[in-house]
Order: structure tokens, then sequence, then C-alpha cells
């Protein structure tokens, strides 16, 4: 509780200060002149004094102290702007910036992101903002300061396996695109960011919108939409090292490197990584590697681009948890291996590479007009590795081994079960802006074509090297169209209409347990979306409803063919306000999702002997989000976000294994919390500026109670947990363009806690028994850093 009070005190300072800018103060904010959206660490000086201008694009230079003198605005890929004092004296100030290139804008990125006016609840985080947070650890510990997000690692330290839940959903909820392209992987729908290591070291921006969401490519979005971009124009030639070493003996390496502009129409990037770590959890060890390379040709009103990135990654699998009789006395416990006799098995690992190429043509006609297109494929093969002992030779097909006069049913064997796939097709978007009207109509296809199979490669005894025991193809095709119509009724007030109609067909030629289950669905969505935006000095009130639906998963469909899962539908609406002054940013918003046939976990066994999804008729999220930002000084900042929620299934059934009887006991619960969903999740973050080019950062994070499953039960619960990060950043300007020196401790308290983990319970000798594992993170632990530009 103390620590929740201490928290609660931070975020309440920091939501309720608001303040007038004094006179003759110098603040404002800094948005593009065509989209209205910010403009995130453009440099603002006057009379020697110099600003950064924040994620939101604000800043604040103080009492200015002359009444001459000129104001110079600068950013990347804009004209820059210089205006005398005598214009900017009333603050706060906005200012526009024109683009120098209007080629330049990622038109296949602006057709999904939802603009500064869209009704949609969304927060962008600038490349200043990432590459600030970008020290090794995986993509979505780059996001935890946002609103109602946390997130959890295999390994404890973030880095190989990670997890996202936003709003309490999880990565098979959230809808991710790179550079409009999906990347969701088409059966399972999660995000596997351990595929693409750091990946955040190409991304210029990010664009997460909470809920559904405007239209966008690729699976559904239920909890989410992520929209990752890395198809920016930089002017000038650079090169950059980025080393990092701490904890765990991780390391992460970058190197990056750019041409510029060549002859006004030529560009090329490229990216090399590596990052390595023992984990936290024992045996946790990564190696993962990565390259991007991206070129690029412009033109006045065309641009033409060929991105390519890869990453291979090699992970010990550390994804069975820690049982919960161990937490307390060996808290990073891993069981992965030791089935083999004697030392774990020395290559129980994950062995992942995926290879994305994405071709894009963007053009601007004439009067208002502009179209973008991209042809993409990913390619991706690998397999886990594990020792199993006394496996049954009938589990691979086998008949019982003779050896002389002795039977053998079983054997200890080492299998790769493999997944080999491809994924391509297209996506496309044409644009209308005006004054008072923007238009969008957009689409794809894709193209899934993916191989399950598994092989052994090693048995004591009865099997043959590289024998195939399971090969179960599948095939998945989606096809979707999305018209988009922002459109100014009034002066401050606009309406925003977006409708899309989505086309799923899968089949899948038989499952591991079940070969002969052959399953082929289709599914059609019609998904309107509606909303206003009403904006007046500062202040900004939105409404909106989007309606969402998306397919099962894989696993759901593994149940025999007259008992296969429903679509899933949601019913969104978000209310949101919004008011920014001079030196501060407020933001409130009330959603209400309401679930149709959401896929839940029950633990029943289906008629073919799993356990997979069971719909349930009616449940629900109902949550407020707050946030805001405050500029004190040019030394003192602080922003930050708290979610509270309500998260519930109306009628639940638990199903509980009886090994009496060998059936099911049923048990019906009533409005239980739905399964990972904290009724509080909130983060802070106090930036000092104590000197020139040296910068402190405290960064909080609250997750409140979650449960493990969805009875609710107080024994299957994940606790509160409170953590303090600390990172020092130091400027160096000489000898090379820029020389940042970074030191990141993480976990200051040494908090003990568990963001992750599940559950099984089951009935023996007539009582109920319940055994957990959970996912813990490390206690105390550093990053540091040494960045250089040239």
């Amino acid at each position: 509780m103390q620590t929740m009070n201490r928290f609660f005190v931070i975020v309440s300072c920091l939501l309720t200060v608001c303040a007038h800018a004094q006179k003759n103060n110098l603040s404002g904010r800094i948005v593009d002149d065509q989209t209205g959206e910010a403009v995130a660490s453009a440099a603002v000086s006057i009379n020697g004094s110099t600003a950064i201008a924040n994620g939101n694009g604000e800043f604040f230079l103080g009492r200015l102290t002359a009444k001459s003198g000129t104001l110079r605005v600068q950013a990347i890929g804009y004209a820059e702007l210089l205006l005398p004092v005598s214009n900017v004296l009333v603050s706060p100030l906005t200012v526009r910036l024109v683009r120098t290139r209007q080629f330049l804008q990622p038109l296949e990125v602006k057709a999904l992101r939802a603009g500064d006016q869209a009704p949609f609840t969304k927060t962008n985080i600038s490349k200043e903002t990432i590459a600030a947070n970008n020290l090794g650890q995986d993509l979505p510990f780059i996001l935890n300061q946002t609103p109602s997000v946390y997130v959890s690692s295999d390994a404890g330290n973030g880095v190989g396996y990670t997890y996202l839940h936003i709003r309490g959903s999880d990565a098979t909820r959230i809808n991710v695109t790179l550079n409009g392209i999906p990347y969701n992987d088409a059966e399972s729908q999660g995000t596997y960011f351990v595929d693409l290591p750091d990946f955040a070291s190409s991304l210029s921006s990010i664009q997460i919108q909470r809920g559904v969401g405007t239209s966008s490519n690729g699976t559904g979005a239920f909890g989410a939409t992520i929209n990752l971009a890395t198809n920016e124009v930089i002017d000038h030639a650079y090169a950059e090292s980025n080393n990092s070493f701490g904890s765990f003996n991780t390391w992460k390496n970058t190197l990056k490197a750019g041409t510029g502009l060549i002859d006004g129409h030529f560009t090329v990037d490229a990216r090399l990584s590596r990052i390595s770590s023992d984990g936290y959890i024992d045996r946790a060890a990564t190696d993962l590697r990565s390259l991007g390379v991206s070129a690029a040709w412009l033109s006045a009103r065309s641009s033409l681009r060929f991105n390519v990135f890869s990453g291979k990654e090699k992970t010990y699998q550390a994804w069975y948890g820690v049982p919960d009789n161990l937490l307390a006395t060996d808290p990073t416990y891993n069981p992965a291996g030791t089935e083999k006799p004697g030392t774990p098995y020395d290559n129980q690992t994950d062995n992942y590479q995926q290879d994305h190429y994405q071709l894009f043509f963007n053009h601007l006609f004439p009067h208002h007009w502009s179209m973008s297109t991209a042809a993409f494929l990913t390619y991706g093969r690998g397999y886990y590795e594990e020792y199993k002992a006394a496996q049954l030779f009938s589990d691979y097909g086998l008949p019982a081994f003779t050896v002389g006069a002795t039977v053998l049913d079983s054997t200890d064997l080492v299998r790769q079960r493999w997944l080999d796939n491809y994924f391509y097709g297209q996506i496309f978007s044409l644009q209308y802006k005006s004054q008072a009207n923007e238009l969008t109509f957009g689409g794809g296809w894709t193209d899934y074509d993916g191989k399950h199979y598994g092989t052994v490669i090693w048995a004591q005894y009865g099997i043959d090297k590289d024998y195939k025991y399971y090969d179960y193809p599948a095939r998945k095709t989606d096809y979707d169209v999305y018209l988009k119509w922002q459109h100014r009724l009034a002066a401050g007030l606009e309406s925003f209409a977006d409708v899309q109609y989505r086309h799923v067909y899968h089949h899948m030629d038989g499952f591991e347990g079940n070969p002969a289950l052959n399953i082929t669905r289709t599914f059609d969505f019609f998904l309107p979306k509606l909303g206003l935006t009403y904006s007046r000095k500062g202040w900004q009130a939105s409404f909106s409803y989007a309606l969402g639906q998306k397919e099962p998963n894989r696993d759901d469909f593994q149940a025999s063919l007259v008992s296969q899962p429903n679509a899933e539908t949601l019913h969104d609406f978000e209310l949101g306000l919004q008011k920014r002054g001079a030196r501060f940013h407020a933001g409130a918003t009330v959603y209400y999702m309401l679930y149709k046939d959401q896929l839940v976990l029950t633990g029943k066994i289906n008629d073919v002997g799993s356990y997979t999804r069971t719909n349930v008729p009616d449940s629900y999220r109902l949550g407020l989000e707050l946030e805001g930002s405050y500029i004190f000084s040019k030394w003192m900042n602080m922003e930050g976000n708290i979610a509270f929620s309500r998260n519930k299934i109306t009628t639940f059934t638990e199903f509980i294994d009886n090994y009496d009887n060998g059936l099911q006991n049923a048990v019906v619960h009533h409005n239980t919390d739905i399964s990972f969903s904290p009724s509080i999740i909130g983060a802070a973050t106090v930036n000092f500026v104590p000197a020139k080019d040296l910068h402190l950062a405290l960064m909080s994070k609250y997750v409140g109670d979650q449960y493990l499953d969805n009875t609710q039960d107080a024994a299957r619960k994940l606790g509160a947990f409170y953590t303090q990060d600390i990172r020092v950043t130091y400027t160096i300007r000489k000898w090379v363009k820029e020389l940042s020196l970074i030191l990141q401790v993480n976990n200051v308290f040494n908090r003990r806690y568990e963001p992750n983990g599940y559950t099984y319970s089951y009935i023996s000798s007539g009582a109920l028994t319940t055994q957990n594992s959970y996912y813990p993170m490390a206690g105390t632990n550093f990053m540091a850093g040494v960045n250089m530009k040239w």
C-alpha cells in the first residue's frame, strides 16, 4: 500500500498541475503544416537560448530577455522557419513547419495512422524517444511507459522472448504493421519481436492506437494497433555506433550508416546489430543478430523504396516458468532440458530466421491526390529443439521396438519442431486531401503458405535419424478494402467515418494428435467506425464508435467439425478530452469495450482431447485513462499516465480435470475478472537537465493485481508491483558530432515481482490442487551505453 500511495502522489501531482505561461515566456508546440501532427525533437533557438521539442512537439524557452532578435526553428525534413521576436510574444505559440520535399511523406503509413484530429485514442512516439530507451531490451520494453501497457520477459531481463499487454489484451489481439505491412503471424496472430532483434534502431516513429482504432492491414485489432515506421529520408550522410553492456553479460552492438541524398535523388541506409545475454533465468541465453538495408530513389513527385530486414535468433528455452513451490528459494529455476539424465541438454533452444522484403512506390498527383502501393515477402523458417524422455513409439506413428526378446514401447529422443512459411502480398492506398476533406481508399491482400512439421534427429533406439513424425501444411488468405473520410463540418468540428470489408480463408491439413482433422473456414467481416472531434482554444473533445471482428487462431480450430469456434466481435466506444497549454498537456479517455463470443481458456477438453479456447457470450472492459505532462522549467519536466479499468466476464464455466473418475467437474462463475487484466496500470517519468548536455530520467511503473485465469481465485493471482528505473545521459560534442554516455539502472529498489505466469488445477483423492508457474523479473540490474554519431 505504501508504494501504491507513493505512486498516486507522483501521478496526482502530474495530472493536476495546470498553469498559464507568464508574460514574455516563450513556449508552444511545433506541428506539421500538412497533417497537424507533432514534430518531435525540432530545435528552437532565440538569442543564444535553445530548446528541443518533446515527443508532443512542445517546447519551453522561458522568459524573453530582449524585444528584438529572430526565432529559428529547425527539424530534419522541414524548411527552416525564421520569425522576428515581435511576432512570437504571445504564448502558447503554434509553429507550423513545411516539409522541404512533399514526396518524403511515408504515405503507406499515413493511410493507417490516426491524424491529430482523428477521434481515436493514440500515442505517438518519436525517433528520439525510441533511441533514448533502446539499450538492448526488446521493443515491448521501449513501450512500457505508455498508457495501459505492461510487459514481461521469459528470460527476466527483457532480452529474448518478451510479451506485451495493452488494456489487458495480449499480442494476438494487437494489430502490428511495419510500414503499413502486416507483421502478426498469420495463424497464431501473435507478434514475436525477437525475430527482428534491435528493430527499434531502424524505427523513425511509432503510433499506438488503443482499442479498435482506424482500419489497418492484417489481423483484427481487439486491444490496440501498433504502427511501426522506418521509411524516413535523411538528407545528410551519417554514421552511428551504439554499444551497450550490462548485467547478465548482456551486450548490444549496432552500426548504422547512410549516404544522405546523392544528387538529390538517391539514398541508402543500413544497419547491422548483435545482441547477446545470459539472461536472469538459468540458461536463458540469447544470441540475436539482424540487419536492415533501405534504398530509395526520389523525384519531385514520386519515390521508389526497397527495404530488406533480416533477423536471426537463438535462445535457450525459458518459457516453462518457475513452479510456485520454488519461487521463494530458487527464482531462476529453469526446467528446460532437464529430462536428459545428468546435466541439462545443452541445445534445448529455439532457432528462427525471418527475412522481410518490402517494395514501395509513392506518387503525388496534382490537385490534392496521392497514392501508395507496396509489395512484400516475408520468409520465416526455424525450429525449437528439445530432449524428451520415455516417449511412446505409438505417439510417433511407429510400432513398439523389439531387441531380442525384449519389447520396448518407449525411448529417449531429441526432436525438432519446425515452422517453414512464406507470407506475401500487396497493400495500396489512394488519398485525397483538401481544406475540408480527407479521403483514403485502401486495402490489400495477403497469402500465407505455412508448413508445420517435426523430425527426430536422435533416438536412444528404434527411430532413424531425421525421421519426420508429423507434417501439417496450412494456407491462409486475407483480402480487405477500406474507405476513410474525415470532413470539416464547421470551424473546429470534424467528423470521421471509416468502413472496412475483410475476407479470410483458412485451410489446415491436420493437427498434432489429430492428423486426420482437416479444417477449412471462411470469414467475412464488415467493420464500420464513426466519430466526431471538436477543437477550440487548446481543448479537444472526441467520441468514436468502432466495430472489430476477429477470426480464431490456429489452435482454436483443433476441435471436431461439429464444435468449431465462432469469430469474436467487439463494440468499442471511446470518449476523449484533452487540453494543451503553454507548458502542460492533460488528457482523459473513457472507454467501453463490449465483447461478444470472446475466446477464453476454460480448461475444458474438447472432443479430440485438446485444451482449446471456448467462446463466452458476454464480457466487457470499462476504463478511464488519464495522461499528462508539465514543463516546470528548462531543467525539469514531467509526464505520466494512469489507467483504471473493470474487466469482466458475465458468466464463466470452469472445467477441472478429475483424476478420480477420469472426467471433468464444471464450476460456474459469475462476474469474474478477465485474466491478465490489471484494474490499475500507471507510469510516470520525471526528467531533469541540471546542466547543459546532462539528462537525468526517473521512470516509475505500477501494475495492480491480476489473475492467471478467469475464475478470480485469489490462489491464482499475480500480485501488484511497483518498479523504479533511473537513466543518466551525458552528451559530449567534441571529437565527433555527438558522443553520448548512458547509464540505466532498472528496478532500483530490487523488487521481486512476476508480471506473467500460468495455472493448472485438478482434483485427486477428492481434493482440489492448484499449481501455478511464474515468470519472475530480475532484481536491480544495469545497462551502460556509449553511442557515437559522425
